[in-house]
């Protein structure tokens, strides 16, 4: 695996290009060490008997969501903890609005740039192991088949046993001794997944990058690594995410994340790519059930991964009061959907909690909440925007560093998408997504490409065929 050398990494330039903040004025963080010591009032079940783990990426400190996945007589029942940041944000304060202009969490490989101080993301409010936190608690109970069949969600005081990491858990799995409160998460996991399937879910399985540091200061691009306990894991947040959508619309009050449907001629256009790639596609099968049996590790499958983003084009927040708006779904998932699940990290997910928390109590919404309605879609889309422009320069920054000395070196690739004289390419080591010159390509190939040049500054890699 390349790596560089350990006088590159400096992020400075680029955290200038993109303006982003470096730290919070004092009188946000004023405002947060006073919620630590104050946090909000009011009547919280008392849930610290359930013994709720979390996983996620080796060394988060920012813990949004506990669970504890349980075998019924009657099917599941999960227990989703969802850290209560509108206990520690007072409405229309510093803090409100400085996580307002901010949008979401940004993630850059030498530190993040969060959406709340880290006295709250990394502290008081964070789901960490063998702390009583408060948060808001999601029990839904499903049936046999997966499908909820009942939905309660409240204020309650949690407290993490374990935190976990994606590979603990699989290797746990593997060797079959599962920590209890996760041992259940496979059987459903893979219920939720068929059932995706049948909603018409269409998941691309393309591969991704990511960097890390290497203990000489410098950075590794590699593939980055995915279990079928992330899999699953995504499951109960998904689960949870259609659960609240639907007391939304319900209620007629909320925030949605939509997406539309593709239009046929562009599901026409993906077969013809499947057949140019030489991949079957039955007649009867849809979409969903055609992607879900490909092999994500052969060439023509990326190829047409790459190709199927052209049908998942369109995704927003819609937020809507009184009326529903014409479009509920989201086609990636196959049904209404909301994002309820990462508050620590996304600004949306505390207002449509606090809509969720409102309706099912009988009480209503604040006020606070629903003036919100009127700008947080339009700040979560541009700070999605900024998000994937950041983690975009990121991956072509380390590219760059990764083969600055390597020019005239040839390695393998997969070619993604071809036209008459160039193409998108995956080099396989190190894992780096890149346009190539050469004539001929076809998609879904393994060619040898050369290294021709590379812009440290501009980010910018070129290859050709070898």
């Amino acid at each position: 695996m390349i790596r560089t050398h350990s006088a590159g990494g400096d992020f400075g330039p680029l955290r200038a290009e993109f303006s982003l903040p470096e730290s919070f004025g004092p009188d946000v963080l004023a405002e947060a060490e006073a919620a630590v010591l104050d946090p909000l009032a009011g009547p919280r079940e008392d849930a610290t008997g359930l013994p709720f783990v979390t996983i996620d990426p080796p060394g988060s400190k920012d813990l949004d969501q506990a669970m504890v996945v349980e075998k019924t007589a009657h099917g599941f029942r999960v227990h989703y903890a969802i850290a209560d940041l509108a206990a520690f944000v007072p409405p229309g304060g510093a803090l409100d609005r400085e996580s307002r202009l901010r949008g979401q969490t940004l993630y850059l490989p030498d530190g993040n740039v969060p959406l709340h101080p880290p006295v709250l993301s990394e502290g008081a409010a964070s789901l960490l192991p063998g702390e009583v936190r408060p948060a808001v608690l999601w029990t839904i109970e499903t049936d046999e088949a997966g499908e909820p069949t009942s939905t309660r969600v409240r204020r309650a005081l949690v407290r993490s046993t374990e935190q976990f990491d994606y590979e603990t858990v699989q290797a746990a799995l593997d060797a079959g001794n599962p920590h209890p409160s996760v041992a259940a998460l496979p059987e459903l996991g893979r219920r939720r997944r068929e059932l995706a399937v049948r909603r018409g879910a269409v998941e691309l399985q393309l591969p991704e990058q990511e960097i890390s540091g290497d203990p000489d200061g410098g950075w590794v691009l590699a593939r980055r690594p995915r279990t079928v306990v992330d899999a699953w894991n995504a499951e109960i947040s998904l689960l949870t995410g259609m659960a609240a959508a639907q007391i939304m619309i319900d209620a007629r009050v909320g925030v949605l994340r939509t997406l539309p449907d593709p239009e046929p001629e562009a599901v026409d256009w993906l077969r013809r790519s499947a057949d140019a790639l030489g991949i079957a596609w039955a007649p009867e099968a849809t979409v969903s059930e055609f992607l879900s049996a490909l092999d994500p590790g052969q060439p023509a499958s990326m190829a047409l991964y790459a190709d199927t983003t052209r049908l998942l084009r369109g995704a927003g927040y819609t937020a809507f009061d009184g009326e529903l708006p014409a479009l509920t779904t989201h086609a990636g998932i196959g049904g209404a959907y909301a994002h309820v699940t990462a508050p620590i990290r996304r600004l949306v997910d505390r207002f449509a909690t606090e809509i969720c928390l409102a309706v099912s109590a009988g009480r209503e919404v604040p006020a606070w909440v629903r003036e919100a309605l009127a700008d947080v879609p339009e700040r979560m889309s541009a700070s999605d925007t900024l998000a994937a422009k950041v983690e975009r320069a990121c991956i072509d920054q380390v590219e760059a560093w990764v083969l600055a000395e390597h020019v005239g070196g040839e390695f393998s690739a997969v070619v993604l998408r071809a036209d008459e004289n160039k193409a998108e390419i995956l080099v396989e080591d190190p894992t780096v997504m890149a346009k190539c010159a050469g004539e001929k390509l076809t998609a879904g190939e393994r060619i040898a490409v050369r290294l021709t040049a590379v812009d440290v500054e501009q980010r910018k890699v070129s290859f050709e065929r070898a």
